[in-house]
């Protein structure tokens, strides 16, 4: 499987959540929902724990994830990541995002690097 990259960066093939969906593997969902409670205080159920990627049309997102104001906006602006846009370095979505998850920035940034938008 190749990496699923979301607009923000986040690898979503690398999300337990995605993994746990993939493998429809009930433990993993039990541990990712704990997981979720104790890092972001997160109440969710094991069968809460389904995503098919943040770049699947019409499948199972999670939380978040359905409502994404970043990827709400790659959508408008029609593109396949925001590495792609000319407002990205002003883009206060895309910072705030990357202050939380230091670990999508960079991916983000090597991304860009590699389509030579850096």
């Amino acid at each position: 499987m190749s990496k699923m990259i979301a607009c923000c960066g986040l690898v979503c093939s690398n999300c337990p959540t995605f993994l746990a969906t993939k493998n429809d593997d009930d433990v993993a969902r039990e541990k990712t929902a704990a997981l979720y409670a104790k890092l972001y205080g997160f109440n969710l159920k094991p069968e809460e724990i389904n995503c098919d990627g943040c770049l699947t049309t019409g499948g199972r997102q999670i939380g978040y994830c359905q409502t994404c104001g970043i990827k709400q906006c790659c959508g408008q602006k029609g593109l396949e990541n925001c590495a792609y846009c000319t407002e990205q370095q002003q883009c206060e979505k895309i910072k705030s995002f990357h202050k939380f998850s230091p670990e999508a920035k960079s991916c983000f940034e090597a991304l860009k690097k590699e389509i030579g938008t850096l």
